[in-house]
């Protein structure tokens, strides 16, 4: 696991996931590696060196809501203690908590608007 506190993931969340998908790719010269997500596939989308440099995914399913913003997750000791926090300071959950992988995550908003993604135990 990262250290805490460290941006270890982005990923965008839209509507229009293949048309974002081509825009960036076109862009900045990302490489889609589709994650097949049941009935559909969201994307990795992976750089010059064929690692996964961010996720671009749809919002639906279990993303539906999550804001169409790039969204960056932070490692933290324990999401449930980091979401008490969080609550008692001002912010709200938007979203989770949930499992991905062996971990939890959460998105998370600020008391200024801000969303951000916490993830850990």
């Amino acid at each position: 696991m990262s250290s805490l506190g460290t941006i270890i993931w982005h990923d965008l969340t839209v509507d229009n996931a293949p048309q974002i998908r081509d825009f960036y790719a076109a862009v900045v010269g990302w490489q889609a590696d589709a994650c097949n997500m049941g009935d559909y596939d969201d994307y990795v989308m992976l750089n010059s060196l064929n690692e996964g440099a961010t996720g671009i995914c749809h919002a639906r399913g279990v993303n539906a809501n999550i804001p169409p913003q790039w969204l960056m997750y932070v490692t933290v000791a324990n999401v449930a203690q980091s979401i008490e926090q969080c609550l008692a300071l001002g912010g709200s959950v938007v979203d989770g908590p949930r499992a991905m992988g062996k971990q939890q995550f959460c998105v998370i908003r600020d008391p200024a608007g801000a969303v951000m993604a916490i993830i850990g135990d």
